[in-house]
């Protein structure tokens, strides 16, 4: 009988339109390897479907709060089935921008100085010298991000509007300017490789926002990344170094910026341990660049799910 696989999307997160797209081709691929699959949006009564449906394993496609952040692998380790990407403490540290960092820092990995404030701090004096990002603290996608430019006399007041609805604390980070740079690790504990490197330009935005990141022609993705062999080794090692220092399982990916025109300074700026499964997501080009397709790459990633991750 075929392996039963649940794959989770949607949810309620705002990255809930990339969790759908993200859990389509996942299910997809997996159907055209054989597996039995059940296609769930997740809802709030998650635990009882589950429950009931007993699946033999959760392919976790969920983005953002409650799917990326540690939630929903605690209710599949209360629930005893077995589940793809990081565990419950990875997961939860990796989504907290401020306690990744710290980690990151620890293991010796490069980041940019910031600051933890309100959001009404934020908006009432500049809390760094301009240029610096505000960031919300546990979201995906670029939802939140707002640049201050160097010249920019006064803090920002959006981040005071009624639309905010990403917490009231922010991380207000330095500016580093020059190149977006992307890379992942994957592999089983202890045995996990860096893959190769992509650099990401953004089309048409100033930055690598939400619509340059899912918007059709909003970025162009350089893989492997024209860098110099040093750096571009480099890249590939504090990947690594990040991905076992957090504790991170299956694949994860992380972002830096690399200031190649000014100081040559390289920054680390997160991990994603749930990042974009779409076939064209940057993950699985990074996976097809390392001789895997996508079907082979969501085939390993079931067959590496367990619980205690």
């Amino acid at each position: 009988m075929p392996k039963h696989v649940a794959v989770l999307m949607g949810g309620w997160s705002s990255e809930r339109e990339v969790s759908l797209n993200s859990g389509a081709a996942c299910a997809d691929a997996l159907e055209l390897n054989g597996y039995r699959v059940s296609r769930i949006d997740v809802g709030r009564d998650v635990a009882a479907v589950l429950g009931e449906l007993r699946p033999d394993v959760a392919f976790n496609a969920l983005h953002g709060p409650f799917g990326e952040d540690g939630t929903i692998q605690g209710v599949l380790e209360i629930l005893d089935i077995p589940y793809t990407h990081s565990g419950v403490l990875a997961s939860a540290l990796a989504m907290h921008k401020d306690k990744a960092k710290a980690i990151a820092v620890a293991a010796g990995v490069p980041v940019a100085e910031h600051r933890i404030v309100s959001r009404a701090e934020a908006a009432a004096s500049h809390v760094l010298p301009p240029p610096y990002v505000v960031k919300p603290l546990s979201e995906g996608s670029s939802f939140g991000i707002l640049i201050v430019p160097r010249d920019q006399a006064h803090p920002p007041q959006s981040i005071l509007g009624e639309s905010w609805s990403w917490g009231e604390a922010v991380m207000v980070e330095r500016y580093v300017p020059g190149r977006e740079i992307t890379c992942a690790a994957m592999g089983p504990p202890g045995a996990e490789e860096a893959l190769q490197v992509t650099e990401i330009v953004p089309v048409g935005h100033s930055f690598y926002d939400y619509e340059a990141k899912y918007a059709q022609g909003g970025s162009e993705h350089i893989l492997p990344a024209p860098l110099k062999p040093k750096i571009y080794q480099k890249v590939r090692r504090l990947t690594l170094e990040a991905h076992r220092a957090m504790g991170c399982r299956g694949v994860s990916r992380s972002d830096f910026r690399y200031d190649e025109a000014g100081n040559g300074e390289l920054v680390w700026l997160e991990i994603n341990t749930q990042p974009g499964m779409t076939r064209t997501s940057l993950v699985p080009e990074l996976a097809a660049q390392a001789g895997y397709s996508f079907g082979e790459l969501v085939t390993w990633m079931v067959e590496d799910a367990s619980c205690r991750r």
